[in-house]
């Protein structure tokens, strides 16, 4: 089992604190630190946040977002082997190109240690203030993952889509692997279906409003469908009864995500505050070596 810690840029927006918390991570033994994403923060919308019982983003317009991409630059910086994920990034609101190659570029200058997890979006008035269509998000994130990848796996790459078309283009420097795991992040039978076709992981968010765990049988029955083995595409979730405070046993808690398909437990990092050093370091000795 891997664990790894979400919420790493808007709990730390600052340098010196996002780096103690990544240097803590991993110290303690965490896979990975995952960063979140909005470019703006609409003052007015009436979209509902599907990750909180209000329906209202957490924090306000005024609260610190670094760029994900930017934030996780700075922290493969200050480390040698934690992995970073956008989780996630709202893919129609990006511009391919330069997404694949932003994406690329820092898998490169990393080590190969980023994965790429992408929303199609739920807040309406973000993509009105971008200019960008809310309808056929999911038809144009789904086109944007072919072309990312094309641009990544070769070079004088052509392409002809709905919304792309290029003809014999290369963009440097590819990915280690030439490729970037692509995860799929949502709560919905949608993004469930997206991951099985296309996607490298699954990742219904951990303060989803709705029960996820058949969601993983959707994953796994489309991947089988599309031709793919459902064991490539790897299962993301919570675990609640991990986090500190919690009275539950750890083994009893791990036990029952891998049987559920899960192989990466996701877990806020806001919840091992304000003694962030001694909690991370306790639950690598108690719990990460005990369960890898």
């Amino acid at each position: 089992m891997k664990f790894t810690l979400h919420f790493g840029n808007n709990t730390f927006p600052d340098l010196a604190g996002a780096v103690r918390m990544v240097k803590a991570a991993e110290a303690a033994g965490f896979d990975s630190v995952v960063a979140v994403d909005h470019v703006v923060f609409p003052h007015r919308y009436t979209s509902v946040y599907p990750y909180a019982p209000d329906g209202r983003l957490p924090g306000g317009p005024g609260g610190a977002l670094p760029d994900p991409l930017i934030w996780m630059a700075a922290m493969a910086a200050v480390t040698t082997r934690l992995r970073f994920m956008t989780g996630v990034i709202i893919l129609p609101l990006r511009d391919p190109f330069v997404l694949a190659k932003q994406v690329a570029t820092l898998d490169s200058m990393s080590g190969g240690r980023i994965e790429l997890g992408i929303g199609v979006g739920w807040l309406k008035e973000e993509f009105e203030a971008l200019g960008v269509p809310f309808e056929k998000r999911g038809k144009r994130s789904d086109e944007y993952v072919a072309v990312m990848r094309k641009l990544w796996a070769e070079d004088g790459a052509s392409f002809k889509g709905e919304f792309v078309s290029f003809d014999e283009v290369s963009s440097n420097p590819k990915p280690v692997n030439r490729a970037v795991p692509i995860v799929i992040g949502g709560h919905s039978e949608a993004a469930a279906k997206r991951a099985g076709r296309l996607g490298d992981g699954f990742f219904p968010s951990i303060g989803a409003q709705v029960d996820t765990v058949p969601l993983f049988d959707v994953v796994r029955r489309t991947a089988e469908a599309a031709g793919r083995d459902p064991k490539s595409v790897e299962i993301m979730a919570g675990c609640p009864d991990l986090l500190p405070g919690s009275t539950k046993d750890p083994r009893a808690a791990i036990d029952e995500r891998r049987r559920q398909g899960v192989t990466r437990i996701i877990l806020p990092v806001w919840r091992f505050q304000p003694d962030l050093e001694e909690g991370l370091s306790r639950f690598g000795e108690t719990v990460i070596r005990q369960h890898q």
